[in-house]
């Protein structure tokens, strides 16, 4: 499935340190594999795992990764 980075999502990632960066974006290329789980009210929403980032993606034909934060930031509001 091909994945697509969001304007946000490219933007958090080149401000992410070194070691973070590298095992967000393994992680990013073994989706649907890794700590997923289905957001509450979403329907094609989801989350990903990796420390304490979250990735946020829909995935329907296309995986569209939208956000990348720390956890603390991840779900609010």
């Amino acid at each position: 499935m091909p994945i697509i980075l969001s304007k946000d999502a490219a933007k958090s990632l080149s401000r992410i340190n070194e070691p973070d960066y590298s095992r967000i974006k393994t992680a990013i290329a073994k989706i649907p594999a890794g700590n997923i789980k289905r957001l509450v009210n979403a329907s094609s929403s989801y989350r990903l795992r990796v420390g304490n980032w979250r990735i946020l993606f829909d995935m329907r034909n296309v995986i569209s990764i939208n956000e990348i934060l720390p956890r603390g930031s991840a779900y609010k509001n």
